[in-house]
């Protein structure tokens, strides 16, 4: 599974987006020692649970800057460990005194151990390697403990080798060819280490302080900072292409339609940008081997600018070179935008229209006249009603969270006005006195007032637990999907920090939907429940480390949010109507050949547990190959994040992307629970859907 890296509440405000830009300017100073206390004291100001600096967390943090520089236990020994928690005792206390020495300590002798583990695959995958398809291995780290001594290092990597050369040999590499590539793909990470500068060894301490104090709060360096506003804005200045890194090299995964590279029609997925040049005369430089995020920093740059690159492809019959200038552009991220589309059905002799609605995050722009999801939903649901759709689903599957206004305006769309969500304050210093900031939707027009359907899955989190956990204690929508959310009930703010430090990110209350139950933990329950590829213990808050305790306040929903009559009437959903539509749905579930293989991979992840046979990669693709040959239609059934889906999908123009996403067996299922629902709730005299809306908008307004 992916990480959840993007699984946050944004507060933010237009003023900070400014001071940072002013800030921008003066980006001469890099992240040295002397800044480290007072950015962990700025954390404290605010922090939900924090508000001193303790031994705990000193303990905890610690431990999480161990885990970020070997959290796959590949390198450093138990006693290396032990070693580095005795440098790093009473290290607050050192960074107050900027004193930064066991920091480069414990990364010496992590290099160290780099060093080794490399001399020992050389060693290990010489002349007398054998493969052993029968070899065990525990893929999760936390599954298994440190090893003691360098000869237990050895036994771990000489089954880790094999899993390797497994995973390879799967690919259909040929046993020298997979050897040379582990050999190669640890000599990058020795170099990698060895050319860890400074200042990423000093943002790595802050992140782990961070970390320390919950899941979701981190330091944003300035490389970070820029890319998490890039997402927030939808937008970027450059060539319009995502690139990955791959053996050492800079290979474009997409291009962006409209993008410069796009639009160049000389460049392809998989190409291989091996060097940069700015403008037309400067010289180019290699970029083999080097930090993707510094090749993505040559690359991007002011639009109406030029860059040139040299580009290596391969072809069946040799590889070729040439080189290429691209103007850059403004870009926007429109595969991360809202969209929908619209699905027809027939039920029962009737014809239905179902405006299928994908949000992928709660993205805002707090500059003039910047995107927003709200904006773009309020459009969306404008033409949903002009195309006189007679129900929507609201794909939140994929949606680790964004803006807290946005969720809170969007939430309002589909009711009239109340209250959407509480959030708890820190009053002063002290951390037992806190307050609750209710934020209500204060616009009486309800944008959609026909059925709703809202899907989730375990990784829909924060904003999307507020927007679903909100619809669904109004008895606004039929949730389905994943059993439950990921259970992130904990709001962040971001507060830029100056001289082009980059910025922290810290979680400052927890939230309540308007039933008063905080999602912390448990999410938001699913009220039809389909077969995921995510329903695995390890998906979601409570798998964290430290993720703050769920709680409970009193309800607070919102009369004036029920609309009876008038524009923007809608009726709430009740027990017996969610019981028809999750029989019907059932059904369904149970034939679809789509779902009943999400099922069975499930249950075969299961009972392997938690210990794999190296040679079973290969089986698995042997078997699915026979399978191929059986039903030439077959195809592999995934949903969002699932590891190997973005792969499938990278090299696929926009248009195969959506239509691999409304094959998807979740999507069809919800549009067709919200077909069901559009027919349960027609009846005589009553007003639905796209009809209700499309009254005078002061009508009948609750107040």
């Amino acid at each position: 599974m992916r990480h959840f890296l993007g699984l946050f509440l944004l507060v933010t405000s237009a003023a900070s987006f400014q001071a940072h830009a002013q800030f921008q300017r003066a980006q001469s100073l890099e992240l040295s020692c002397v800044h480290l206390y007072p950015v962990q004291i700025k954390y404290l100001e605010k922090h939900v649970n924090f508000g001193k600096l303790t031994k705990n967390l000193e303990t905890r943090t610690v431990e999480q800057f161990v885990k970020r520089i070997d959290g796959s236990k590949l390198y450093l020994l138990e006693k290396d460990v032990k070693e580095i928690e005795k440098a790093m005792s009473g290290v607050f206390d050192k960074t107050r005194n900027k004193d930064c020495a066991s920091l480069d300590k414990a990364n010496a002798l992590f290099v160290k151990r780099v060093e080794e583990r490399v001399a020992y695959a050389k060693k290990f995958l010489g002349p007398k390697f054998k493969y052993n398809p029968d070899t065990k291995i525990h893929r999760d780290p936390q599954d298994r403990p440190r090893p003691k001594t360098a000869k237990d290092a050895d036994k771990f990597h000489e089954v880790y080798m094999q899993y390797q050369v497994a995973s390879y040999l799967a690919t259909d590499l040929k046993l020298e060819e997979a050897k040379q590539q582990i050999i190669r793909n640890y000599e990058r990470a020795l170099k990698k280490v060895q050319e860890f500068k400074k200042e990423d060894l000093l943002a790595s301490y802050l992140d782990s302080f961070a970390r320390a104090l919950d899941p979701h709060s981190s330091y944003l360096s300035a490389d970070a900072l820029e890319d998490f506003e890039i997402q927030m804005r939808l937008s970027l200045e450059g060539i319009g292409a995502t690139l990955s890194s791959q053996d050492g090299f800079t290979v474009i995964e997409q291009l962006i339609p409209g993008g410069a590279a796009a639009n160049s029609g000389k460049l392809k997925p998989k190409d291989r940008i091996i060097a940069v040049a700015q403008g037309k005369d400067a010289a180019f430089q290699n970029v083999i081997e080097m930090e993707l995020r510094d090749v993505v920093k040559l690359i991007r740059g002011p639009k109406g600018t030029e860059v040139r690159l040299k580009i290596l492809r391969k072809t069946a019959k040799e590889p070729t070179r040439f080189e290429i200038t691209l103007n850059r552009d403004k870009i926007k991220l429109e595969d991360e935008a809202a969209t929908i589309t619209y699905i027809d059905r027939e039920v029962g002799g009737q014809k239905l229209k179902i405006g299928l609605l994908n949000l992928p995050s709660f993205y805002a722009d707090n500059r003039k006249n910047g995107p927003s999801a709200s904006t773009d939903m309020k459009k969306l649901l404008s033409e949903a009603v002009k195309a006189k759709a007679d129900a929507v689903v609201l794909d939140l599957s994929n949606n680790g969270g964004g803006s807290l206004r946005d969720a809170v305006d969007i939430s309002g769309l589909f009711f009239g006005t109340g209250n959407v969500v509480k959030q708890s304050q820190r009053v002063t210093s002290e951390l037992d006195q806190v307050n609750y900031e209710t934020l209500r939707d204060t616009d009486s027009a309800v944008d959609w007032a026909g059925p709703l359907v809202v899907l989730t899955s375990r990784v829909s989190a924060s904003a999307s637990e507020i927007v679903s956990g909100t619809l669904q204690d109004y008895h606004r929508a039929i949730i389905v999907g994943g059993d439950h959310t990921f259970g992130k009930g904990s709001v962040q703010s971001v507060e830029y920090l100056p001289l082009g430090l980059g910025a922290i990110k810290t979680t400052v209350g927890m939230f309540f939907t308007p039933g008063g139950e905080s999602t912390q933990h448990r999410g938001v329950d699913g009220d039809i429940v389909y077969p995921s590829a995510y329903a695995l213990d390890e998906v979601g808050e409570k798998t964290l480390d430290y993720s703050l305790p769920p709680k409970k306040i009193k309800e607070f929903i919102s009369p004036t949010a029920y609309v009876t009559e008038g524009a923007g009437k809608w009726l709430p959903l009740t027990k017996e109507s969610i019981k028809k539509l999750k029989e019907k749905s059932l059904a369904r579930v149970g034939e679809a050949k789509e779902f009943k293989k999400i099922k069975d991979d499930l249950d075969k992840t299961k009972k392997r547990g938690k210990m794999i046979i190296v040679g079973d990669l290969i089986k698995d693709k042997e078997t699915a190959a026979k399978e191929k040959e059986k039903d030439p239609s077959a195809k592999k059934e995934t949903v969002p994040g699932e590891d190997g889906e973005e792969e499938e999908t990278a090299n696929l123009t926009r248009e195969e992307r959506k239509k691999k996403y409304l094959e998807r067996a979740d999507v069809v299922e919800s549009v067709n629970v919200a077909a069901d629902l559009a027919l349960e709730l027609r009846s005589p005299g009553m007003q639905l859907g796209s009809k209700a809306s499309e009254s005078k908008p002061d009508e009948g307004k609750a107040n």
